[in-house]
């Protein structure tokens, strides 16, 4: 209920655009495969993000 109006982290919205790119892979996977391939990849480029900001806010 307060988190209503709390601003996502960066981490956050890496990991629902992480979400958002996984889900459209999956949908396209059987539809068209190359374009399900590029948007496994964009996903795949957003973990080393996400695991290195993750990193930085354990040491906090």
């Amino acid at each position: 209920m307060f988190n209503l109006f709390r601003k996502k982290s960066e981490i956050e919205k890496l990991e629902s655009t992480f979400k958002k790119l996984m889900k459209e892979w999956h949908e396209l996977s059987s539809v068209n495969r190359k374009l399900s391939d590029e948007k496994y990849a964009m996903a795949q480029a957003l973990i080393p993000r996400i695991d290195q900001l993750k990193k930085t806010n354990e040491t906090f």
